[in-house]
C-alpha cells in the first residue's frame, strides 16, 4: 500500500472531459463518468480482483478492494495512473496471496525493453520478462512512450 506518483500529462486518454473544463453545476457528472471510464479501463484487463472500486478527486485516484495476486494489484495501480490527468495513485488494495513486489520504473525518451532489462536483469535479451508483466496494458514490446511507469518484476530464482 501507499501513494504512487504518475506523470499526469501523460497517458491513456480514457476521460472525454476534465473536471477542471465542465462547469460547476456539471463537475460531479464529468467526475462519475470519468469513474467509469476508468472502472471499464480495469475491467477490461480481466483481472482476479474482489470487490474492487475507486475514488476519483481531482488528479488522484485511490483503489480499494482485493487482488488474487501481487501482480494484479499492480497491473491496477499501473492501469489508473497511466491515464492522461492521473499524478497519484493512493493504494488501498489488499492481496490474498502476498508475494514480493516488482519494482516501478518511469520510462525515459530512448529507452527500449531491452535497455531498461540490461538496467535491471544485467541481460538485454530479458526484454520478454518485462513485457509479460506489463500485459494486457503493452500490446506491443515496441511501444512504450516516456514518462510511462512499468512493472519491473523480481528475477526468478
Amino acid at each position: 500500500m501507499g501513494l504512487f506518483s504518475f506523470l499526469k500529462n501523460a497517458g491513456t486518454k480514457l476521460f472525454k472531459k476534465k473536471e477542471e473544463e465542465a462547469d460547476p453545476a456539471t463537475i460531479e457528472a464529468v467526475r462519475e463518468e470519468n469513474m467509469k471510464a476508468m472502472l471499464d479501463a480495469v475491467t477490461a484487463l480481466e483481472l482476479d480482483l474482489k470487490d474492487f472500486y475507486l475514488d476519483l478527486e481531482g488528479d488522484k485516484v485511490t483503489v480499494f478492494g482485493e487482488a488474487a495476486s501481487q501482480a494484479d494489484k499492480e497491473k491496477v495501480i499501473l492501469a489508473v495512473g497511466n491515464t492522461e490527468g492521473i499524478a497519484t495513485v493512493d493504494d488501498r488494495m489488499t492481496v490474498a496471496k502476498p508475494e514480493p513486489e516488482a519494482k516501478f520504473y518511469e520510462v525515459k525518451k530512448g529507452d527500449s525493453l531491452s535497455k531498461i532489462a540490461k538496467e535491471f536483469y544485467g541481460d538485454a535479451m530479458k526484454y520478454p520478462t518485462i513485457f509479460e508483466a506489463n500485459k494486457p496494458m503493452l500490446k506491443d514490446p515496441n511501444l512504450i512512450y516516456p514518462g510511462q511507469m512499468l512493472r519491473i518484476p523480481p528475477i526468478e530464482a
